[in-house]
């Protein structure tokens, strides 16, 4: 493998953290049906860190039509805050047009669960917002295995200088 310059990707394993916090439940509308008939049907939602030695912890948020699957909205940031959470959702209205109902599903991360997202999702009129159970990576499987799929077969592999390396690098892989 040397000689030729293959290398294995290394998974890393999923180890939930205990939270003592209380989490409000929101409604779970996708229960994980991952199934499709036409585009802009459901979309699901997550974000992922990425490390730089310049500029620390990147982070990459993705929209995935689980009908395509393909990721329709992908902002990086600096920052971990809802307005990273919204310009995802914004760009895959802007690329998407969707002129009928549909699923957004996410995790609860206060990113999704803030009074800025919530308002914004309840004026595009066309979109209902569903959430994963609390610490249930899978009930957003599809996402979450894009995103392990992107650290595997690109970050992992690569050391990241800063942001806009980084940046560069993940939107071409995508």
């Amino acid at each position: 493998m040397r000689q030729l310059g293959i290398s294995s990707i290394i998974v890393k394993k999923y180890r939930p953290n205990s939270s003592k916090n209380k989490v409000v439940e929101k409604e779970h509308v996708l229960k994980r049906d991952f199934s499709t008939k036409t585009i802009n049907e459901k979309w699901v939602t997550d974000i992922t860190y990425i490390y730089t030695i310049k500029d620390g912890w990147c982070f990459l948020a993705s929209v995935m039509d689980l009908h395509t699957r393909k990721i329709i909205g992908y902002p990086m940031s600096k920052y971990i805050d809802t307005t990273l959470a919204l310009q995802a959702v914004k760009n895959a209205i802007k690329l998407q047009r969707p002129t009928k109902h549909l699923i957004l599903h996410s995790d609860l991360g206060c990113q999704y669960t803030s009074l800025e997202f919530e308002k914004y999702i309840l004026n595009t009129k066309i979109i209902t917002h569903s959430f994963s159970g609390k610490g249930c990576p899978y009930d957003n499987a599809c996402i979450e295995s894009f995103h392990a799929s992107l650290k595997k077969e690109q970050v992992y592999r690569v050391t990241y200088y800063d942001f806009n390396v980084a940046k560069l690098a993940i939107f071409q892989y995508i």
